[in-house]
């Protein structure tokens, strides 16, 4: 005949229905109280290593959003030695901030080099191994069409002004395919201001040629300000 266990060790299930009503409503305070040493003991104190275990892992994403999200600080999740689903669920969110941060960190150091006049720097598409996708592909082919049009036109611009300021190569003109706005108002001035120089130079050459060949009817032309 089965024998009856101690009274001491049976689960106080009132108590457990109360902590997992709590716990499912989101309040990880609450504790079963372990009263014996036996299997109820071991059930209450293995519910009460759920508990804190959610407990922990509330408080590291509370962390976390506050240091990675609010302070642009690089944290990472621990709630020590987890394992199994809880260890999953930490590297899936360590995963995530690495995702986050590092197509940031790639984007600063491109604008942080931009900054410093050093255009030969790009964002990667790909990164350890594995290809942005989204929003941070998008941003990236956005840094990278930035980067290349602002080489593009410092090219361009260096060029016109080496032709036409230092060579004596009349008839120069910046060329930026894809420029819009204020990157195509500054392309259009420096060709503006090439081609008025182009004008007034050949037009003065023309009129002393014919000085030096005794015709003297010649004038110059060329609208010009200042100095001009």
């Amino acid at each position: 005949m089965a024998t009856k266990a101690p009274a001491a060790d049976k689960t106080d299930n009132r108590a457990m229905l109360r902590v997992l009503t709590a716990v499912k409503r989101g309040d990880f305070s609450v504790r079963m109280p372990v009263t014996s040493t036996g299997s109820a003991g071991q059930v209450a104190a293995a519910i009460n290593d759920i508990i804190e275990a959610n407990q922990h892992l509330e408080r590291e994403l509370r962390r976390l959003s506050k240091h990675v999200g609010k302070e642009g600080q690089i944290k990472h999740a621990s709630i020590g030695d987890a394992g199994g689903g809880w260890a999953a669920t930490l590297d899936s969110i360590n995963d995530l901030i690495e995702d986050v941060v590092r197509p940031n960190t790639e984007m600063a150091r491109v604008i942080s080099a931009v900054a410093k006049g050093d255009l030969s720097q790009t964002m990667p598409t790909d990164i350890d191994g594995r290809r942005l996708q989204g929003q941070f592909l998008e941003t990236a082919r956005i840094v990278n069409t930035m980067v290349n049009q602002l080489r593009s036109f410092s090219s361009e611009v260096t060029r016109v002004a080496r032709e036409v300021g230092t060579e004596g190569k009349l008839g120069g003109q910046a060329q930026v395919p894809g420029v819009a706005g204020v990157w195509k108002d500054l392309t259009d001035n420096v060709n503006f201001m090439a081609g008025n120089l182009t004008n007034q130079v050949r037009n003065i050459a023309e009129v002393t040629t014919a000085f030096a060949n005794g015709d003297l009817s010649r004038k110059i032309t060329v609208e010009g300000q200042g100095e001009i």
